[in-house]
């Protein structure tokens, strides 16, 4: 049973991780290379669909684990493999969702109050969520990438 929830963890935290990479890599610069009012409807949207795709179970799902793995680290701990499983479980529930609770979820819910009318407040709002946005986002993909190989290192010393 364990060895399933380190299997899960670790391709949930790689997946998860590809996703904020993409963002953090490409999709926010395109973004923000196009015109602000555009580019504030287009995150809005994203951030509409995301919430009813199956990005949230795994979100979720991974998260749960994370924690119940990081939990029985603490009961396994003379066992091989408890560091790693400690370590990619807190850093992925600290680092990654809590990031996402903390950071970028409020980030998004001001973005969606703000009127995406090219004036100049607009403008304003847009930098400075591109720019807060993708530095939260830039935290939860390494955050997302370290759980994942402190979760393969647990399989490993299995």
């Amino acid at each position: 049973m364990l060895s399933l929830l380190l299997w899960f963890s670790a391709i949930g935290c790689g997946l998860i991780a590809g996703l904020y990479f993409a963002f953090s890599a490409f999709i926010m610069k395109a973004l923000g290379r196009i015109d602000p009012g555009a580019g504030m409807a287009a995150m809005n949207e994203i951030n509409k669909v995301i919430l009813g795709s199956l990005f949230m179970p795994l979100f979720f799902g991974t998260t749960i684990v994370g924690a119940v793995l990081a939990a029985l680290s603490l009961l396994r701990w003379s066992e091989p493999g408890a560091v790693p499983m400690l370590f990619g479980g807190v850093i992925y529930v600290a680092g990654m969702f809590g990031v996402t609770l903390l950071g970028n979820v409020p980030l998004n819910n001001e973005l969606a109050r703000a009127k995406a009318t090219g004036d100049g407040d607009a403008d304003d709002v847009w930098r400075r969520y591109l720019k807060a946005w993708t530095f939260w986002n830039h935290v939860r993909t390494v955050a997302s990438t370290v759980a994942c190989g402190c979760f393969i290192a647990a399989l490993l010393n299995l």
